[in-house]
């Protein structure tokens, strides 16, 4: 593969092999000119039948059995080995949090009520409970309650003798797996794209991430809002499961792995992997606390995996064409190909898949045919979803979309979402309606984020009008450093960043417009 694409000529296989590992680890840089055949989302414009007949003719569950049977080690290596890193925005290596699931969970102290005990001994509420359950299942209870209530002749008793109370079988507890369909990242459109055209992608990177994690099923928490992918992604999950895909010996593996669709409520806070399990669970969607991690403590209590829709679709393909084929393309440690999403003042938005460290020029001459009114006319681009500070013209010039080189110009790849404004845009409005959008999707557990993020958006407003002081923009940068790294999840840090990006970039426009608006000029 990597001998083709360089145009080398093949050589025999031991010095071949030695030759190939010396050249990835040396080229390892972004190589331009993905071909069709390198790219894994391949009905993203809907050019065939998202049904499991057209999946299957794309190369979707090809030997997938196969994949499973390597076992959860295996897939994790080889997840690790890729280089995937997660395509929701943190960019953290999956491979690595895939494995931080536990490998032998038990869950100990469960005691079984027989039906018919003495119900007396129970305590008014639980004995409510007790009477009448003849003839149904047992039911389990915590030991801590079991253990008030075992009688003090019970343990003396022969074993023929009923017992209130008895231990029950130590079992493993469930795992699951939650897929994060609920993009609501003003700017991002990849994930529905999948989830329209390619959802078997989807369900088949469900049942293989799951197996490396040991889960027992997947939920998919997908935006209320994604009223036709949702119906799309159910028919191709009855699909799966019509065919033996999923569900009880899935892809005749002997491993039992079911897939759920839940639809969300459509806040954005539900983008935050503790606050949807507590939407999932049927709670108002506020994040959590951590530690417990979900991966101890997360779905109903159990050890829970959240992972982005792409990069799960991604894992069967790298499963199949190996690991050393996605970290060939992009930089190191920023490996693989990308859906890129890319809106605003260009002549042709669209969703596209490239090469991870394409440059951001490059990127938008290519697919979009080019800023509105020429590069000149450019006035800066947000690289990765509206959270992520505000790129300048001459930073767009030569910054590389990848996690490492944004990060370097003190913005982020985040979801990948590219926003472009020309110079007919006004910059302050723009990002004063961000302000506003984080201000009313606080959940409002925190302070700093409840409090600063309304007090930004008044302020954002008055610079929009000019009527703030030049003193306010000190006030106002000040103000989003105390919201940054201040709150429970990173709602507080995504409507900070615009604002600190907004001042670093463009303060003397800000400046301006004040000094206008005091001189009568506005």
């Amino acid at each position: 593969m990597l001998a083709a694409r360089s145009g080398r000529r093949a050589l025999p296989s031991t010095h071949a092999r030695l030759l190939a590992a010396v050249h990835v680890a040396q080229r390892r840089a972004y190589q331009g000119n993905l071909s069709d055949k390198d790219r894994i989302f391949t009905n993203l414009y809907n050019d065939g039948s998202f049904g499991i007949d057209g999946a299957m003719k794309r190369g979707d569950w090809h030997r997938t059995k196969d994949i499973v049977l390597l076992g959860p080690e295996r897939i994790i290596a080889d997840m690790k080995a890729s280089g995937l890193r997660g395509r929701g925005g943190a960019g953290f290596p999956s491979g690595l949090k895939w494995s931080f699931m536990p490998k032998n969970n038990k869950c100990a102290g469960l005691r079984l009520v027989q039906p018919g005990a003495d119900a007396a001994r129970l305590g008014p509420s639980m004995a409510r409970r007790a009477v009448g359950w003849e003839g149904f299942s047992p039911w389990l209870y915590p030991v801590e309650h079991a253990a008030s209530c075992i009688p003090p002749t019970a343990a003396r008793s022969p074993p023929t003798e009923p017992a209130l109370c008895r231990p029950l079988v130590r079992r493993s507890s469930p795992q699951y797996l939650v897929v994060n369909a609920d993009e609501s990242e003003p700017g991002t459109c990849k994930d529905r794209e999948i989830m329209r055209h390619d959802p078997h992608k989807l369900i088949e990177g469900c049942l293989i991430a799951g197996v490396a994690m040991r889960a027992n099923a997947a939920y998919i928490y997908i935006r209320g809002e994604f009223v036709y992918e949702a119906c799309v992604l159910e028919k191709a999950i009855a699909e799966a499961y019509q065919a033996g895909m999923i569900g009880k010996n899935a892809c005749g593996t002997g491993i039992d792995f079911d897939v759920h669709l839940h639809r969300g409520g459509g806040a954005y806070i539900c983008g935050e992997e503790t606050g949807l399990i507590e939407s999932l669970e049927g709670k108002p969607g506020k994040p959590r606390l951590k530690p417990p991690f979900p991966a101890n403590a997360g779905l109903y209590g159990c050890p829970t995996t959240v992972a982005n829709v792409e990069t799960v679709a991604v894992s069967p393909t790298i499963m199949r064409r190996g690991p050393e084929w996605f970290s060939s393309f992009g930089r190191k440690n920023n490996a693989g190909t990308k859906l890129f999403c890319i809106s605003g003042h260009v002549n042709n938005p669209i969703t596209v898949e490239e090469e991870m460290s394409i440059p951001l020029k490059e990127l938008l001459e290519k697919h979009c045919k080019g800023v509105v009114g020429g590069w000149d006319n450019l006035l800066g681009v947000i690289p990765g979803g509206s959270s992520v500070p505000i790129l300048t013209k001459d930073l767009c010039e030569e910054v590389l979309m990848d996690f490492d080189d944004l990060k370097n110009a003190r913005s982020g790849l985040g979801t990948a979402a590219v926003t472009v404004f020309n110079k007919q845009t006004d910059i302050i409005k723009a990002i004063a309606r961000l302000s506003k959008f984080y201000e009313h999707e606080s959940c409002g557990q925190c302070t700093p984020c409840r409090e600063g993020t309304g007090w930004m958006r008044k302020i954002m407003d008055r610079l929009v009008t000019g009527e703030a002081e030049i003193k306010e923009i000190d006030m106002l940068e000040e103000l989003s450093y105390q919201i940054e790294g201040h709150t429970i999840c990173a709602l507080g840090d995504a409507a900070a960043w615009p604002v600190q990006g907004l001042i670093r970039a463009f303060r003397p426009e800000i400046e301006e417009r004040i000094m206008k608006r005091q001189q009568g000029k506005l």
